[in-house]
């Protein structure tokens, strides 16, 4: 479908006056939705506020004036990160990137406003924007009719650098790194604030992420639903003490003494110039920028609480749904970031522990290698990083954190999912040869999501079925017939197009790796490592 845009003006009341964008049907003239790109919720984190926790809005913060509306039509600031698959393209960096783009559908709100889907991109935490999404073509031509409000937040070396020289500095707020997380936070705050203002129901708020973006998703108090498409809950996070190691190896490469007052050390970086950062992620050995365990944003016991069913126990108590599934060839596009520079066991080892707890790595490596060799079928200790990748951020983690939820009595709040169908529209960004792998599915939640030709009548029909019907009705907050008995079950869509159930022949390894990981303690809490 051909667009065409003219400009939206919005009244947010105190926070004065907005342009955005209405999308037509260039051939019919009919509005599609409206758009809003790149609205600040909270101040730029620049200069001396790089690596600060992000600052709200002020009471007096004014996006514009009736006469004068600020003007928001393009998209968010593009947090400067590594690129994936593709050239870097450095002109479009924005370090000044705390900004949302909102997604509003066409017509007349209900009398208690649209329901609203806060979206986190995915990414690893290192790279992504919310600029990709195109959901014009969900809101208008399907019953998901809802707000999406998609942030842009800190990432990699921005977002998620951790020290001791953090903390310090950090005062009484006490938080050594997850940045990162604290915009999403704020972000989401902003949202609940400011929804209404949109034509949105503050009271019916879906928080969902795609893969690393879903890894927030379930520490709010205003969420009421939950959507985790495409990862699981990962590991507890490594500790200050390993993150420490990676701030000195930064440093090295940036060539700051390591003798250097911790002010001095905080003072160089910031000054540096965000080329020069992204650079030096490149020649690091721990390359990737993720949590940490810091008992401010993550408690020590986030995943003790987990396992022992407590965590499942709130959930069930304060009733929040959970949507939580995989695709069926995740490992393709996992091995495509940044795998083994060699192609050995001892390799696959060191590119673990970039991401990692040096504990859980040698759990895995255990479990997928228990003699030193390869598995039978996989070819490659390339190929095999990708499958061990997958399975720790999806597959098999995911079945152990379902198994704890159930046993904290919120079994039956839990919908699985298995994607097993691709549109043909994904072959303008994914090989056909990776077959249904991570985020191919974007295009069956979001209804082409942009990409290429967007979806034939027959893929909008399958899409309906396995897709968009059930996540219009999981977002307005009704009842989604599911099919599935017990957490063992999964709603499949499959490759021919058609929805089944299908028991989970992976659960018992997922169960038993997810032991084995709680076991050892992750973040290396067993080996005496300290906040």
């Amino acid at each position: 479908m051909e667009k065409a845009t003219v400009p939206f003006f919005l009244d947010l009341d105190y926070r004065g006056h907005i342009e955005g964008l209405t999308l037509k049907d260039k051939s019919s003239g009919e509005p599609l939705c409206h758009y809003f790109g790149g609205i600040p919720y909270a101040l730029p984190p620049l200069g001396p506020f790089r690596w600060r926790k992000p600052r709200s809005l002020p009471p007096c913060y004014r996006y514009g004036t009736r006469a004068s509306p600020g003007k928001y039509t393009t998209g968010a600031g593009l947090c400067p990160q590594p690129g994936f698959g593709k050239k870097l393209n450095t002109e479009a960096w924005d370090e000044d990137c705390l900004q949302c783009n909102v997604w509003l559908p066409a017509g007349k709100a209900p009398e208690k406003g649209w329901p609203v889907f806060f979206y986190i991109h995915g990414g690893f935490l290192q790279f992504g924007s919310p600029n990709g999404m195109d959901p014009s073509a969900l809101l208008s031509e399907t019953d998901c009719k809802c707000i999406l409000v998609m942030p842009a937040y800190r990432l990699n070396v921005f977002g998620f650098l951790a020290s001791r020289e953090l903390l310090q500095a950090s005062g009484h707020e006490a938080y050594a790194g997850n940045l990162g997380f604290w915009d999403q936070r704020l972000a989401l705050e902003w949202t609940y604030k400011n929804i209404s203002c949109f034509g949105g129901d503050a009271s019916n708020i879906t928080v969902g992420g795609y893969s690393a973006g879903s890894t927030d998703t379930l520490a709010r108090q205003i969420i009421r639903r939950v959507i985790m498409w495409s990862n699981g809950p990962g590991l507890q996070p490594k500790s200050l003490q390993e993150l420490q190691d990676q701030f000195d190896e930064l440093l090295q490469h940036l060539h700051i003494p390591l003798t250097l007052p911790s002010s001095e050390k905080l003072a160089r970086l910031r000054s540096l110039p965000v080329k020069s950062l992204i650079a030096a992620t490149f020649r690091m050995t721990h390359h990737q920028f993720r949590a940490v365990t810091d008992n401010s944003f993550v408690h020590p016991t986030l995943f003790t609480d987990i396992s022992t069913g407590d965590f499942g126990a709130r959930m069930r108590d304060r009733g929040i749904k959970l949507m939580i599934g995989e695709c069926a060839d995740e490992h393709f596009v996992y091995g495509a970031w940044r795998p083994p520079p060699q192609n050995t066991l001892s390799s696959l080892h060191t590119r673990l522990q970039a991401d990692y707890p040096v504990a859980a790595v040698e759990v895995l490596v255990k479990h997928y290698f228990p003699t030193g060799a390869l598995p039978q079928g996989w070819k490659d200790w390339r190929e095999a990083f990708g499958r061990v990748y997958a399975d720790t951020q999806i597959h098999t983690l995911q079945r152990g954190f379902v198994a704890a939820l159930a046993a904290g009595g919120a079994g039956e709040l839990v919908l699985r999912y298995r994607v097993e169908w691709r549109a043909g529209c994904v072959d303008a960004v994914a090989p056909r040869s990776w077959g249904v792998t991570h985020g191919t599915d974007l295009a069956g939640w979001f209804w082409g999501n942009g990409i290429g030709a967007g979806l034939t009548g027959s893929e909008k029909r399958v899409c309906e079925r396995g897709f968009v019907g059930p996540l219009a009705r999981f977002v307005r907050g009704e009842e989604v017939e599911w099919g599935t008995r017990g957490v063992k079950e999964v709603r499949r869509l499959r490759s021919d197009g058609e929805v089944d159930v299908w028991v989970d022949e992976r659960w018992d390894e997922g169960v038993r790796v997810w032991k084995d990981l709680m076991d050892v303690g992750s973040t290396g809490a067993s080996r005496g490592a300290k906040l």
